[in-house]
């Protein structure tokens, strides 16, 4: 079983003057007087994070990373109702496409995962419709990125009615969505509401894979054995060219604290891998925790003390 680690967003390695989730304001943006100076910041701060993207990609490639979260923050105000669709994609064209380039010649995964407030199943049409706007928005960047394994992690929402009806709003208002959307979609079970296995019913129906966050499941379970779920997870990925990805992350102060620690608990982890090495399936984990690639750094180097017998092929690469 091969094992890749990835992490989130921001290097705290490379640090803060590295970001490519720099923003403006509505605010700021509506003391600007001047429409062409307006465009000028949006520009402004969008050229910053694609130049940042690629330090970012670049450092991932020079760290042996091939698994990373882009940020949902890349394009400032293009889903803003007031703002909205400002030309990016044609003023950025080249960007897009030199990152894109940079990810697949390197055989780098990437994805995001948009904010929460992004609701499929709301009762309020408006948030569905701004919901189905901000996707097509971000799988539009995987598009300029020439990258067509680009997927987007997104939880099931609210449970407004119980969560059969939740469920049902889900799959009724997902089949609205255009295809550009739906294709790049992945669901994640989450820490509070929608178990691992309501998630994976869910995934089964819609034809979609589904992402196993382990410390969601142990927050938030009916007393399922998460051993067991894991190969049905594993076949919603039969018809998809990358791996399974899992997100994995240490409770920060208790088993069920839903806060994510600045490490990962290796033990854990090792545990973890060890309960399903015999499915043998090469896997992918996102690690979600507040040290981002530092965390990744250490993580593998308490995992070559504790399992000396794991072959590395790299930084963060490894076999069980």
């Amino acid at each position: 079983m091969r094992v890749r680690l990835g992490y989130v967003a921001i290097s705290k390695k490379l640090g803060k003057k590295v970001t490519s989730s720099s923003t403006v304001t509505f605010s700021n943006y509506n003391k600007i007087t001047l429409p062409e100076k307006k465009l000028e910041k949006l520009r402004s701060v969008a050229a910053s994070n694609l130049r940042d993207l690629e330090t970012l990609i670049r450092y991932n490639i020079d760290n042996n990373i091939h698994f990373y979260r882009i940020t949902s923050a890349l394009i400032p105000l293009v889903t803003h109702p007031e703002v909205g669709y400002w030309g990016h994609r044609e003023f950025l064209k080249n960007d897009f496409e030199y990152v894109g380039k940079l990810i697949s010649d390197s055989k780098m995964r990437v994805d995001t995962h948009p904010d929460e407030f992004n609701v499929i199943n709301s009762i309020n049409p408006k948030v569905v419709e701004n919901t189905k706007i901000n996707l097509l928005r971000q799988a539009e960047w995987f598009e300029d990125f020439k990258y067509d394994l680009g997927k987007m992690v997104i939880h099931i929402g609210g449970a407004t009615n119980g969560k059969k009806a939740g469920l049902e709003r889900f799959i009724t208002n997902f089949a609205t969505f255009p295809y550009e959307v739906k294709s790049k979609i992945i669901i994640e079970n989450d820490d509070k509401t929608y178990t691992a296995q309501e998630t994976l019913n869910l995934c089964n129906e819609l034809n979609l894979p589904m992402v196993l966050d382990v410390h969601h499941h142990n927050c938030n379970n009916n007393g399922e054995n998460i051993y067991e779920l894991i190969p049905k997870i594993f076949s919603t990925w039969k018809n998809e060219k990358l791996p399974p990805k899992f997100h994995f992350s240490s409770p920060r102060d208790g088993e069920k604290d839903r806060k994510h620690s600045d490490f990962i608990n290796a033990n854990d982890f090792i545990t973890f891998l060890e309960n399903i090495k015999s499915f043998n399936t090469d896997i992918d984990i996102m690690l979600e925790c507040k040290e981002k690639d530092l965390a990744l750094f250490k993580l593998a180097d308490d995992i070559k003390v504790l399992k000396p017998g794991y072959k590395w092929v790299d930084k963060s690469t490894f076999i069980v």
